[in-house]
This record gives structure tokens, sequence and C-alpha cells, in this order.
């Protein structure tokens, strides 16, 4: 793991896949910055009227001021985990090919696969977030509670994804999957730091790239 952690990082910095994190992140963020910007009182009511299980308003009103940002935020990083998922293939090849010419791609995943993985990963994710959301606010707790959450976005799209670009056999792959919870959580540490946070999709595929294709050479 720690090879493949070295590896992912050694190429999350290459001009190439830097340059993509910053179109997809950047243009993440500038779509939903827009969006809120026309509808910030309609969304941050919207938001509030979800509060109602706190018994006084002006708590109510003090969590909805954060809690609306963070909504906000939220929505910002599954817009690019979706992005990542729809257009890292043609990247994530090259990758392959750069550190493992032996084992090329051998399929490309279905579309309908990814965007199963997508909104099954997306719809998991906002379900724990709204029946969890009364612990998130408990320190330490809701920080260790919403870094699963972030890895439960991860790691369907990143299995299907790369997994489906070198693998066709499915034990294999399931074999594979076991670390992918391990290497989701890691790249959704990257959510608690500002910037960084827009390269936790894309890490999280490139550690399994190498998880998958760097162990078969052990």
């Amino acid at each position: 793991m720690i090879n493949t952690i070295k590896k992912s990082l050694q190429d999350i910095l290459s001009p190439t896949v830097f340059k993509f994190i910053l179109k997809i992140g950047l243009g993440s963020i500038a779509i939903w910055v827009a969006i809120l910007w026309y509808f910030w009182d309609s969304f941050e009511s919207f938001v509030t009227s979800y509060l109602t299980w706190i018994p006084w308003e002006w708590m109510q009103d003090s969590i909805a001021y954060i809690a609306a940002p963070f909504v906000g935020y939220t929505l910002i990083m599954i817009t690019i985990s979706t992005l990542t998922s729809m257009y890292s293939e043609d990247l994530l090849i090259a990758l392959g090919k750069k550190h493992y010419p032996e084992q090329p791609a051998i399929a490309s995943p279905s579309i309908s696969g990814s965007i199963s993985a997508l909104i099954q990963s997306t719809l998991t994710f906002i379900f724990f977030l709204i029946l969890l959301s009364p612990l998130l606010f408990v320190p330490i707790l809701g920080q260790a509670l919403m870094l699963y959450l972030w890895s439960i976005l991860l790691k369907s799209p990143t299995v299907h994804d790369v997994g489906g670009l070198f693998i066709n056999n499915k034990e294999e792959l399931k074999e594979k999957r076991k670390k992918s919870n391990i290497i989701s959580v890691i790249a959704s540490l990257f959510n608690y730091i500002p910037f960084l946070n827009i390269f936790a999709p894309l890490f999280a595929q490139i550690m399994f790239l190498h998880h998958i294709l760097g162990n078969r050479q052990d």
C-alpha cells in the first residue's frame, strides 16, 4: 500500500494529471458558485427546512448558517466525482501504459455501468448523509462519519471505471475490490484540505490503478 500511495502521489503531481484536475475541479466550482450565487436565499431556506428536528429556532439558524455552505460544498464534490468518472478513461490508460506497458487496457467500461455505479454511490451517499446528519456536528465523530461517507461516494465508480479497463475476470476484480475501501478512505482525506479536495476522485482512481496493476508484478 505504501508503494501504491507513493506512485499515486508522483502521478497526481504530473503536468497532464494536474491539468485534468484543474479543468474538472475549477469547472465544477464555477458552475455551482454561479448557480448558488443567484439562488442562495432559496437554497438556504431549503436546507433549513430539513433542520426541523432541532428544537430551538436560534439553533436551527446557527446550524443552517454552517449547513448551507456545507451542502453547497457537497454538491461541488459530487460533481467533481461524476465528471472525473466520465472523462478520466484516456488519462488512466495513459498512466497504465507509462507504468505498466506490458499490461495494456483490455476493455472500456460500459457507459451504462458507469452511470449505474455513479447513481448508486451518490444515492447511498445522500441517504446516509441525511440519516446521519444529526451526528455530523459532533466533534471527531462527525468528521469520522463524513470521511466514511466520502469514501462511499468514491468507491463504486472507482472500482468500475478502473477495474473495467484492466480486468475482465470477475473473481480477480472481486479480490482487488477488497482493498478499495482503504483506498477510498485515504483518497477522501483530501476532502479536508482546501484546494486539494478536487484531487480526491482522481487520486482514488490512480491508487486503484496501481493497486491492481502493480501487485501483478510483485
